[in-house]
């Protein structure tokens, strides 16, 4: 089935970023999210869940377990469950990325 990210269930999280539903289920979920210039989520961990994030325009600053890396446009990374993570964008530009979830993140996430 076709899904435009307009169609997809949306909702703002953490200081003014979007995120998109484009796939939701308990074994999968596929978000498109935006950050703008300057933002970030918190650091946190998932128990069960496998992310695997990547970038379709800008970049950002991924911390994982205490390492940074840059992430830009047409690159990603992939972070195993209980591994702790950032995503943040230090830039001054709006970030976009997709964030692909095994199984869902539902009631998954600890705040560090």
């Amino acid at each position: 089935m076709k899904i435009h990210k307009d169609q997809a269930d949306h909702y703002i999280w953490g200081d003014s970023c979007d995120g998109w539903f484009l796939e939701r289920d308990a074994d999968r979920t596929i978000i498109q999210e935006r950050m703008p210039a300057g933002t970030s989520e918190i650091k946190h961990v998932h128990e069960r869940a496998k992310q695997f994030f990547f970038i379709i325009k800008g970049e950002a600053v991924m911390w994982v377990d205490g390492q940074e890396t840059t992430l830009t446009m047409q690159e990603g990374c992939t972070i195993m469950p209980g591994v702790p993570h950032q995503i943040r964008n230090d830039s001054g530009e709006d970030v976009e990325f997709l964030v692909i979830s095994t199984p869902t993140t539902a009631g998954d996430r600890k705040a560090l």
